[in-house]
């Protein structure tokens, strides 16, 4: 288990508010750190502001009409908020965008090529790297030579992800690495992402609503509801907060909850007070 303690800050997140359109607050506030060589979860229901956190991280927020209007971004000390997105992928930090988007007219290797378009170490390196992420995906391997477009969502999410570790990260920024896949499918995705932190060195931070999943491969976990951090912790504490148990994990000391119980709404809009 990463020691959160004892290992450098790679990204943090300062207190910041977006807003799209000029009028539409969507985050309030949000402040995490990533440490380098962990991975950190980013966790909450559909709309929380997973996503927009992201983007607003890896600046792809103005393709959206979306602006930090309030706080910093700062990547190894260095304010990124205003980069540019492909001059971030240079410096190491790469979003593997939620919905697994590929080129679905190129084929599997092809897609996997696009990842290494910022390289300048040339072909023989390219060519290694390419081999490793077929190590950890042999399926992909298989498929190479076949349509993204034609293959099946697990593979897209392999293909994905691969695509970004062809470009050398030293973070990835993975949203909803779960979506729309059998449980047997996630668990795979979320055991290569453990092989690739822990052989690679590459650091995560992961936006998901499968927190049962990601906060059994996270060493660190924030929870966002309505725009704000609502709770953070290490991912092993959060697993028995009670809380946490009750809202996102679906279980209690009572048994199973529901969001509409009338005492646990009561207790969960503490959070937000």
């Amino acid at each position: 288990m990463l020691d959160t303690t004892k290992t450098d800050t790679l990204l943090e997140v300062n207190n910041i508010e977006v807003i799209y359109n000029h009028v539409i607050l969507v985050l309030k506030g949000v402040s995490l750190k990533v440490p380098k060589g962990g991975i950190t979860a980013l966790l909450g229901g559909n709309g929380a502001g997973k996503t927009t956190t992201l983007k607003a991280i890896s600046a792809l927020l103005k393709s959206e009409r979306g602006e930090v209007t309030k706080g910093q971004i700062t990547y190894r000390g260095d304010h990124v908020a205003d980069s540019d997105p492909a001059d971030l992928v240079r410096r190491g930090v790469v979003q593997v965008m939620e919905g697994r988007h590929c080129f679905e007219h190129l084929t599997v290797e092809e897609n996997l090529l696009t990842g290494a378009y910022t390289r300048t170490d040339g072909r023989a390196a390219i060519e290694q790297d390419l081999e490793l992420v077929y190590s950890y995906f042999p399926r992909l391997k298989e498929r190479r030579k076949s349509l993204a477009g034609y293959t099946s969502g697990g593979e897209q999410q392999m293909c994905a992800i691969g695509r970004a570790l062809m470009s050398r990260p030293e973070t990835i920024l993975l949203d909803e690495p779960s979506m729309g896949l059998a449980p047997q499918l996630v668990e795979q995705i979320f055991e290569i992402v453990k092989s690739v932190n822990e052989n690679e060195g590459v650091t995560f931070l992961l936006a998901e609503q499968n927190t049962n999943v990601a906060l059994r491969y996270a060493h660190y976990g924030y929870i966002l509801e309505s725009g704000r951090i609502v709770m953070d912790g290490p991912a092993a504490e959060l697993r028995e907060n009670p809380d946490v148990k009750e809202f996102y994990l679906g279980m209690s000391d009572e048994g199973r909850k529901s969001f509409r119980d009338v005492r646990s709404y009561r207790r969960r809009k503490r959070w937000l007070s």
